[in-house]
């Protein structure tokens, strides 16, 4: 069971560094198997009120976010949760909430976590990501400051979408819904429907591909996209990313650099209402998708797995499906992609990592979402 408690005001200093568990040293956990008829023991640690992402920091704990505002600080393997204060005020209702967290590539010195919510202002809402120091001891952020936000803020409540990845060269990246607005992720003058690529501290890189056509322009790494819910880095520095289609017609891309993935002009699903919307392949200009999903998947998250625990995974990508109820594993060979199994999980699985040690976690969607530690069966 959690217990929480209200940290108290941070001094500012980031936390030690601890060594974290290894794939040859995997955490403890009691063989409960929560979830039947999957290949993987699967143990219950914790359970959260709308758990949205998880993130491990290099001591082997983890931070779990919670939809209507709340960052939390787990230990584990007990799985004792701590409330962090300082977190910015976030826009509740529909899709929108506290979202993505993140800590820095070098955290274990700068202390620095990156956290993506929904935002109110003029308008409406919109995505935005803020960053500051996490103290760990005391229980709370500190100096926190929003470093990017989408443009312009909209009426409604989906597709925020945003995900937050740091790239191999430290560079961070984060993906931007179109907030059912669809024309913007054709609109330069707009960040929505696209994949943002950013220095650390928000500024635009000089190598970004449209840095000549404005400022919000120049953020852009990709457009065409609708609710991009997933991006992860493989070992060879490729980036892939994971999307909501409309009614059928969710995708896997690989990220090209400029690239337009061709969103809300084609895509392999329709509108919800049942007007056609062009497949890709009537649109040879745009970027298909390697893999697209009718009936959905609804996919959530993505990683790609580098771990050892499941040595014939190392590799594979892994995508959390909410309405599927499933955690797909996808394999990656070179520039090709294809789904190579599906495990179902008895419900809406809302977020999936890798831990420090290899084994898989993942979290579902819901006011008593489960974090479920998933490891090679013994024997």
């Amino acid at each position: 069971m959690l217990t929480a408690c209200n940290g108290s005001a941070a001094n500012g200093a980031a936390p030690a560094a601890a060594t974290p568990a290894t794939d040859q040293a995997p955490l403890a956990a009691a063989a409960d198997d929560v979830i039947a008829g999957v290949p993987f023991a699967s143990t219950a640690v914790a359970t959260f009120n709308e758990p949205w992402a998880l993130a491990f920091l290099p001591d082997g704990s983890l931070l779990v976010t919670e939809k209507s505002g709340v960052l939390k600080h787990v230990t584990l393997p007990a799985g004792e949760a701590r409330e962090i204060s300082g977190v910015p005020a976030v826009g509740y209702g529909g899709q929108g909430g506290l979202g993505d967290v993140v800590p820095h590539p070098q955290f274990a010195q700068n202390g620095l976590v990156y956290l993506s919510y929904a935002e109110d202002g003029d308008g409406g809402r919109g995505a935005a990501v803020a960053r500051g120091r996490l103290d760990t001891q005391s229980g709370a952020l500190q100096d926190m400051e929003v470093i990017w936000r989408q443009v312009p803020k909209v009426s409604g409540n989906g597709h925020y979408a945003h995900r937050i990845a740091f790239g191999p060269d430290g560079m961070l990246w984060i993906s931007s819904g179109d907030r059912q607005k669809f024309d913007p992720a054709q609109d330069m003058g707009s960040n929505m429907g696209k994949l943002v690529r950013l220095n650390d501290d928000g500024s635009v890189p000089a190598d970004n591909p449209f840095v000549d056509q404005g400022e919000v322009a120049s953020q852009v790494w990709a457009l065409g996209l609708r609710n991009p819910l997933g991006i992860a880095f493989d070992g060879n520095g490729q980036l892939w990313e994971i999307e909501m289609g409309p009614a059928g017609g969710d995708e896997f891309n690989l990220i090209e650099r400029g690239g337009n993935y061709g969103y809300p002009i084609v895509s392999n699903g329709d509108h919800y209402d049942g007007r056609p919307i062009p497949d890709h392949d009537t649109r040879p200009e745009f970027i298909k998708p390697l893999i697209t999903w009718t009936p959905v998947i609804s996919p959530s998250s993505l990683i790609v797995y580098s771990g050892t625990l499941f040595p014939e995974w190392t590799g594979n990508a892994f995508a959390g499906g909410l309405s599927g109820q499933t955690l797909v594993r996808i394999e990656l060979d070179g520039a090709t992609a294809r789904e190579a199994e599906r495990f179902a999980m008895g419900a809406r699985i809302r977020g999936v990592q890798q831990g420090p040690d290899g084994a898989l976690w993942v979290i579902e969607d819901g006011k008593e979402g489960r974090l479920i530690r998933l490891a090679p069966r013994e024997g």
